[in-house]
């Protein structure tokens, strides 16, 4: 792949987690989330984008969410268990994406709020139609996405690179 094609990197915030009484960590799904990531995953293979790698925190609900999203797709791509995404800030979030072979095209990050947001926001210089405003009006809920594009090498994305295609949440 070169890397002057445009390539996608899709930011996912895990789906709704329930609150037991066991290490943030470790915390489940809730109900509702187990049925928003599967839509999501619906949403996810309704735009046709093929994804060579996923990246997932560590984190009990985005294994869960990830595990259900990717059902729906037609293909699954190659899934990498990611300490560093846990409780990472927008700029560890680049870092781990840095990172990211030049033969993946399409990438998924499957994180947490705030850092997902956040990187959303700072990577996006551009945006098509009214997707950051939608963001930006609802935020970043659990289940949310964003879908990015840039051009070049994986080393080369960094703040303001990426143009923001389309934004999903739940209840959109």
């Amino acid at each position: 792949m070169s890397v002057a094609e445009p390539r996608k990197i899709v930011l996912f915030r895990h789906a709704k987690a329930d609150w037991p009484q066991v290490d943030d960590h470790d915390r489940p799904l809730a109900e509702r989330g187990r049925m928003d990531a599967a839509v999501a995953g619906r949403k996810l293979a309704d735009s046709g984008t093929t994804f060579d790698l996923a990246l997932v925190s560590t984190a009990v609900r985005t294994r869960e969410t990830w595990k259900l999203a990717v059902h729906e797709l037609a293909h699954r791509p190659k899934t990498l268990y990611e300490e560093r995404i846990y409780e990472a800030s927008p700029g560890e979030l680049i870092a781990v994406l840095n990172e990211t072979p030049d033969d993946v095209q399409n990438a998924v990050l499957v994180g947490h709020n705030p850092g997902v947001h956040g990187l959303a926001d700072i990577l996006a210089g551009a945006a098509e139609g009214d997707a950051r405003d939608r963001m930006r009006r609802r935020g970043f809920p659990a289940a949310a996405f964003a879908v990015l594009t840039f051009t070049g090498s994986w080393k080369t994305l960094e703040p303001g690179t990426a143009t923001l295609l389309d934004y999903w949440a739940p209840s959109e």
